[in-house]
């Protein structure tokens, strides 16, 4: 197989240990993360060559950065190290009634600074298979978004397929670009599509119902909207409070609506990265099974991922395959 690209930010993490509020902590737990990279190390985990292209600071932070994406195994050569500091964000993590919250610092961090002239796309796509990029890179700045449409382009013109997740965020888009006419145009580049409902609504100013037919609908007409898009695959969450979830996928494949059976998760670790698990997943599937398995492989994966702390899932493929196949016993190995 061939390498799998992705595109994005790495970011750094900070919460208070355990469930605490900043207010009750002095001591500071740090993780590295960022949703293309979560992708890229879950993927890597699984065996499959990842390479990131991305920017990190140059110091300290840039340097840990790189050494835990090695750690991770994702090959790090597409990375530049610029003289602007790391973005951050800042998490407080719920329990049961009591929502999590996040703070970001990353406006002026080193990946904002990413311009098209410093990524050699010719040699970055060498041998690669799949490209994967989602909505909040594009956000983040100007040279962000043209260098990922560059690199798009460029996969288009060789023919390798590209996973899009559209992720919409609202307060991303700050340097007078309209973020959902941006990711129309991206997505028209792209091959498969993660997301629902609500990003096909947000993309084609739509406003399709999020019931199956309501998917059906908005799937048929994306596809209707961006010819390139073959295949469509979506997660659903549901749950109680934030220690107590639900999730489901469901697909149109082939003209084809599919779904999953619901996974439930009765104590929530951390919900950071469940998406990016998803996205991991599914790719991983789309690659070794036929397009049914693939959505119960990502759905396992992104089950799994809501026991893991950190931004990244760490699990194993026959650790996914298991709850794929419907063993949710937890019960000890030995």
């Amino acid at each position: 197989m061939g390498k799998v690209v992705t595109f994005g930010e790495v970011i750094m993490r900070l919460s208070p240990l355990g469930n605490k509020k900043f207010q009750q902590s002095e001591q500071l737990e740090y993780f590295f993360g960022g949703t293309e990279m979560n992708v890229a190390a879950s993927l890597a985990n699984f065996g499959m060559e990842v390479k990131q292209v991305s920017n990190v600071s140059n110091d300290l932070v840039g340097d840990a950065a790189l050494k835990k994406m090695r750690q991770y195994g994702i090959d790090v050569s597409a990375i530049n190290v610029v003289d602007h500091p790391m973005g951050l964000y800042f998490l407080e993590v719920g329990s049961s009634i009591r929502s999590s919250r996040i703070a970001y610092n990353r406006s002026h961090g080193a990946f904002s600074k990413i311009t098209p002239n410093v990524v050699d796309w010719n040699a970055v796509l060498d041998n690669c298979e799949l490209l994967h990029w989602t909505g909040i890179s594009p956000g983040i700045s100007e040279g962000a978004y043209e260098t990922l449409k560059e690199g798009l382009i460029a996969a288009k013109e060789r023919g390798i397929e590209v996973t899009a997740d559209p992720a919409y965020r609202k307060n991303l888009w700050n340097y007078g670009k309209e973020g959902k006419e941006i990711l129309a145009e991206l997505v028209s580049y792209s091959t498969v599509f993660i997301g629902g409902v609500n990003e096909i609504n947000e993309i084609l100013g739509e406003d399709f119902s999020n019931d199956q037919r309501g998917f059906e609908d908005a799937c048929i007409k994306l596809k209707a909207t961006c010819p390139s898009i073959t295949k469509i695959f979506d997660k659903i969450r549901s749950g109680g409070n934030a220690s107590w979830q639900s999730v489901y996928g469901r697909a149109w494949v082939n003209d084809e609506y599919v779904e999953t059976s619901k996974i439930e998760i009765t104590h929530v670790v951390d919900r950071i990265g469940t998406g990016d698990a998803f996205a991991a997943g599914l790719i991983y599937g789309l690659k070794h099974f036929d397009d049914h398995k693939a959505l119960r492989f990502a759905n396992a994966a992104c089950a799994m991922k809501h026991t893991i702390p950190g931004d990244v899932n760490l699990v194993s493929v026959d650790e996914v395959l298991e709850i794929e196949q419907g063993n949710l016993t937890g019960r000890i190995k030995r």
